[in-house]
């Protein structure tokens, strides 16, 4: 097949699939779903004009509106202490430097981009007091003439729980994602989680290690590894370079560069290459996540419409007594998973303490006989020796211990996630034996290994990087007290640095297990939080309408149910229909490619 033909093939599925997308929308606004109807409008435009989603995503303080400001060469994003508000942000290109923000149930509203603060801030929006639905920022950037978008999400981890979920809601619609890192502290266990959620939606994800110049080049080099190494283990995937860069540095237009060129080069190519691929994989994730939800809003309505006026009354009324039983059933399944999560910390708080106690007088014993051997002729040198020997020996006691209870903690771990499992089971299929057919259509089991667990990211911490002279006076003290024979001092920090190693390190294990139970025990209860609120939601719709149609008399509901028969069976077609061209399309790409 030639380029022309292949190009011709592709330009045909991309009208195809737009054409499908806003028929969707149609759909929707014939269901009554504004939300649906919404977005599939908004994702056949930006689909049809090659407009692709590279989301700014990781821990509130990273810097991630500096970054999109540094990428842009324009400080148009509102960047400071506070954090943003629980509203993703989108730039696109514009011939003009504007901004426009869009309330529920409004039209867009043009403002200035000095004004955006106001909308997505915290200061002035907390907690998206203002019910602000969308801001979208234009800017005449050269990065984002040829369809690149960024999105500005709200920082994970910030006191403000709203932000974290409306990020991770905000995933199904991520094309391509840049994930902001930092040295201080490095990668996070909720960025971790973040990263592995984007990539079962997209492959083409950059990591970026900002504010490098607020670290030196060894604290730099250790998180760069450590941010590497972590995400090869728990993604199984090779994540590409870690692009070292400092937007700030940037905006302020300093010399110093130093990944710069090669990040936006990376973001250029993916904008020359895989525009459209990316903008036509956006719009059939789309597709088929809004085609899904029209389909259950039919079950329910056309099921709602099947019953008897009376019956109808008393399924709401049956509904929402369910409905207020599931949440105080998960309330209590929160309590048991806390049960869970408080037994394992105590249990390994037992074995940490059981170790100290007979491992420290061996390391003492060990480190005082170690001490008398070491020279004592100058300063500086002896406290580096005497450092390097606590940590021999720290490691030489606590490595061998930490191998064996790792894998005791992996197994309670599993062991943890198995009875979350059966918690959250059991939890499930009571409601999905309610009675209420909105329940019975709920998930019914959990699977402990999807979705559930959060990998390890267990490391022996050494320190001895932190613990040698850090300032000309510390050193200079050194060489006085080797000079004066006066080497107490420097055995004293020598002792504390061996009881820190030890310290510190014993707490690992328990800590990693504790961490990896507390993240995957929330990521439980959000989950089943999200699928208990939305089968609310749809079903309580659903009830509602039947109710006014029941009310309209018999013919109105036999026309009502007529009418979402076709609805029902145009929606049916038009998934198979887009499902045969997928294939196709796919059929013809393997041919052309041969």
């Amino acid at each position: 097949m030639s380029a022309e033909n292949s190009e011709h093939a592709l330009t045909v599925q991309d009208v195809a699939g737009d054409a499908a997308l806003r028929r969707l929308a149609d759909l929707a606004g014939e269901l009554g779903s504004e939300r649906v109807k919404d977005e599939a409008i908004s994702l056949a435009e930006r689909s049809a004009e090659g407009r692709f989603y590279i989301a700014c995503v990781g821990q509130f303080k990273r810097g991630k509106s500096t970054l999109v400001n540094a990428l842009l060469g324009d400080r148009i994003l509102p960047a400071g202490i506070l954090p943003l508000t629980s509203v993703p942000t989108v730039v696109r290109y514009g011939n003009l430097r504007q901004a426009r923000v869009r309330f529920q149930g409004g039209t867009w509203i043009e403002i200035s981009p000095e004004e955006l603060p106001q909308y997505v801030s915290e200061e002035l929006n907390p907690e998206n007091q203002k019910g602000v639905l969308g801001v979208e920022v234009f800017s005449p950037s050269r990065i984002l003439a040829e369809g690149m978008c960024f999105v500005d999400t709200p920082g994970l981890g910030s006191v403000f729980a709203g932000n974290t979920e409306a990020t991770r809601a905000f995933v199904p619609h991520i094309d391509a994602a840049i994930v902001v890192v930092g040295a201080e502290p490095p990668i996070s266990g909720d960025e971790l989680a973040l990263v592995g959620e984007i990539t079962k939606h997209v492959t083409d994800v950059l990591v970026v290690l900002n504010k490098a110049d607020k670290n030196s080049e060894e604290e730099i080099r250790i998180a760069k590894s450590f941010t590497a190494s972590l995400l090869d283990k728990n993604l199984r995937r090779a994540m590409g370079p870690i692009y070292e860069v400092s937007a700030e540095e940037r905006l302020r237009g300093q010399q110093s560069r130093r990944d710069w060129d090669q990040l936006t080069a990376a973001l250029e190519k993916l904008a020359e290459e895989s525009r459209w691929v990316l903008a036509r994989a956006g719009g059939e994730r789309g597709f088929r996540r809004f085609s899904a939800d029209l389909l259950a809003i039919l079950s329910e309505d056309k099921e709602a419409l099947a019953r008897p006026i009376e019956e109808t009354e008393r399924r709401i009324g049956a509904l929402r007594q369910t409905i207020s039983e599931a949440e105080t059933s998960l309330r209590d399944v929160s309590y048991l998973l806390l049960a869970e999560e408080r037994h394992l910390s105590d249990m390994f708080l037992e074995k940490r303490k059981q170790f100290l106690a007979a491992a420290t007088p061996k390391a003492h014993f060990e480190f005082a006989t170690e001490l008398k051997r070491l020279p004592r002729r100058y300063g500086p040198r002896f406290r580096r020796e005497a450092l390097a020997a606590a940590q021999k020996i720290a490691e030489r006691h606590v490595r061998p211990w930490l191998q064996s209870e790792q894998a005791a903690a992996e197994e309670e771990y599993r062991k943890a996630m198995a009875r979350f499992a059966r918690i959250a089971n059991d939890f499930l299929g009571k409601l999905a034996g309610s009675g209420a057919p909105e329940f019975a259509r709920m998930p019914n089991t959990l699977d402990p290994d999807q979705g559930l667990r959060v990998r390890s990211r267990f490391t022996f911490e050494e320190l001895l990087h932190v613990s040698l002279p850090a300032s000309p006076l510390r050193y200079l003290a050194d060489v006085f007290l080797g000079s004066a024979q006066a080497y107490s001092a420097i055995e004293k920090d020598a002792w504390a640095f061996l009881d820190r190693l030890l310290e510190m390190n014993s707490t690992r294990v328990q800590s990693d297990l504790v961490n990896r139970v507390q993240e995957s025990r929330g990521q439980l209860e959000v989950e089943m939080r999200k699928l208990l609120h939305e089968v609310i939601r749809v079903a309580e719709r659903a009830l509602e309408r039947a109710r006014v149609k029941r009310v309209e008399g018999a013919e109105a509901v036999e026309a009502e149910l007529a009418r979402l028969d076709g609805i029902e069976r145009e929606l049916k077609t038009l998934v198979e229909s887009k499902g045969d061209s997928a294939a196709g399309g796919g059929a013809r790409e393997r041919k052309g490619s041969a």
